[in-house]
């Protein structure tokens, strides 16, 4: 019977023989990048034992397939070059892919922000003028899986302005910036899922990194049993279903009743942790990429401590998956959302989860892109992702590209220091100088004379929060108030909208919400 099977499957899809043929993982195609200055691997499938060759330009690398009939080559490093050539992969067959080039390859993850395209940001000007022969990117289809795919459907695609407003919004702006820096052949791997959580996200094995995160698959696997137990018990029913529409469909005019519900399988659903990198990740790897740009967390909004801890787990799992080390990791802060609250106190919603993002600076070769002056109270999708990109491709710039003189961050909480009835606030990145700054559209950010600082709270020992007084000193912020005779800490735009805040640095960056309490 198995032979059987065999052969129908041969006659199916074509002769048998065409089944030995070289095969390439679908992340190589035409107008695909590869990634420059680093052994870029190539794989596929053929018949065991078959050699296979990968040719480009002057560089070449062979293998053989396994067992299984999977082969891996290691193209050597290659320097940039913007010129189009043609990748060919030769076994028994040949296969050649065209207008390939050689720049960096960022993987663009995380949800709906990341996921939401130029055409969606109301850029017509940007769209139009979107013609980058040199910027590329390949689009994943969302794909849930309880166990690691091998292939990914998707097929590279030049920047033009046809194709532009498909491109991930803050993926086009950052690359568009590094692109006009340097000059560099920029891919995007447009991979990420709107609505989605960070669990999903993380490799089974980068659980562990984390002990609280240590339990996540084991309640998985029990929730898998459950599946199996309520899917089990669902049979009697689905098999009277069965017999019933048997006999609906043999009398025309009879009623079919609809098919009985069936329990969720978890190992398929976006929700559950590791499926989304099984079925989207897991495909890619371990092409060689430059770094990558996460934009995701207010589907774990709420959370401080245990997203920073997945946080940890996510890019130190995905660095262990690729082997490149501590390739850069970039994300965007969350930005400010709803009505603003008015409490001194702030809220511990999104205000916890980007004191998570602000704290996972701690991780080597990372960096935040700090957005807490571009959202909109009625829309969890700021159509502003000009900024975004741009502030992401600052670090970029500053730590991957050479350019160190470059300010590329707000000021962040360094420390704090009591000062009688004050605390003084310092911090890192003040660049040129601290400013009280007026945020007006794409329009670069300018001093407002006139303003005083906004959104600082200060608490004495009863830990209750007043309003303060805060002033630029410096490189740094005295805060007070004179209902706080003896303080203890300091919270700055610690809510899920802290509307009006507006400390910069005087190369229009803003400081990052921040909290100084322990307690």
């Amino acid at each position: 019977m198995k032979q059987i099977s065999v052969c129908l499957a041969a006659l199916m899809l074509g002769t048998v023989s065409a089944q030995a043929d070289v095969h390439v993982s679908n992340i190589f195609s035409d107008n695909m990048v590869l990634q420059r200055d680093i052994a870029a691997p190539v794989w596929g499938t053929a018949d065991p034992g078959e050699a296979v060759t990968v040719t480009i330009g002057d560089s070449q690398a062979s293998s053989q397939a396994d067992a299984q009939g999977k082969w891996m080559v290691k193209l050597p490093a290659m320097k940039a070059n913007p010129a189009p050539r043609e990748l060919v992969i030769t076994g028994k067959n040949t296969l050649t892919i065209k207008n390939v080039l050689v720049g960096d390859v960022w993987v663009c993850s995380g949800q709906s922000n990341m996921e939401m395209s130029l055409g969606g940001c109301n850029a017509p000007q940007d769209i139009a003028s979107a013609n980058f022969p040199t910027l590329r990117r390949i689009k994943l289809d969302h794909r849930a899986m309880g166990t690691a795919s091998t292939d990914v459907p998707g097929r590279w695609e030049v920047c033009d302005p046809g194709r532009a407003p498909g491109f991930t919004a803050v993926g086009f702006y950052f690359a568009r910036r590094i692109q006009k820096e340097t000059g560099l052949p920029i891919g995007l791997i447009d991979d990420n899922w709107g609505g989605t959580r960070i669990e999903p996200w993380i490799p089974a094995s980068a659980f562990q990194i984390e002990p609280p995160l240590a339990n996540t698959l084991s309640d998985l696997d029990r929730r898998e049993k459950d599946y199996r137990n309520q899917l089990g018990a669902r049979i009697p029913s689905l098999e009277q279903w069965i017999a019933d529409t048997r006999k609906a469909l043999a009398a025309p005019d009879a009623m079919i009743l609809p098919l009985p519900a069936l329990p969720n399988d978890p190992l398929t659903d976006a929700g559950s942790p590791t499926t989304l990198y099984n079925g989207m990740i897991a495909p890619i790897v371990p092409y060689a990429i430059k770094g990558a740009l996460w934009y995701q967390g207010e589907s774990n909004g709420g959370e401080e401590d245990s997203y920073f801890q997945k946080m940890h787990a996510l890019i130190a799992g995905w660095r262990e998956v690729w082997k490149e080390g501590e390739f850069p990791f970039y994300w965007v802060q969350l930005a400010n959302f709803t009505q603003p609250n008015t409490d001194p106190g702030g809220s511990g919603d999104w205000g916890k989860t980007r004191m998570a993002q602000l704290k996972a600076l701690q991780i080597p070769h990372t960096g935040m892109a700090v957005i807490i002056d571009i959202g909109e109270t009625e829309d969890i999708h700021p159509k502003d992702k000009f900024d975004v990109g741009e502030r992401l491709s600052l670090w970029a710039l500053h730590n991957d590209y050479g350019q160190k003189d470059l300010v590329f961050s707000g000021p962040l909480f360094k420390s704090m220091k009591i000062e009688d009835n004050k605390a003084r606030i310092s911090f890192d990145y003040v660049g040129s100088g601290l400013m009280v700054g007026k945020k007006q559209g794409r329009t670069p950010t300018v001093e407002d004379k006139d303003g005083k600082l906004t959104r600082f709270a200060i608490a004495g020992e009863d830990r209750k929060w007043y309003w303060a007084d805060a002033v630029i000193d410096g490189d740094t912020v005295v805060v007070s108030s004179p209902d706080v005779l003896k303080p203890v800490a300091v919270r700055y735009a610690f809510s899920m909208n802290p509307t009006g805040c507006n400390l910069y640095n005087k190369e229009g960056l803003p400081a990052s919400p921040f909290h100084t309490e322990t307690w």
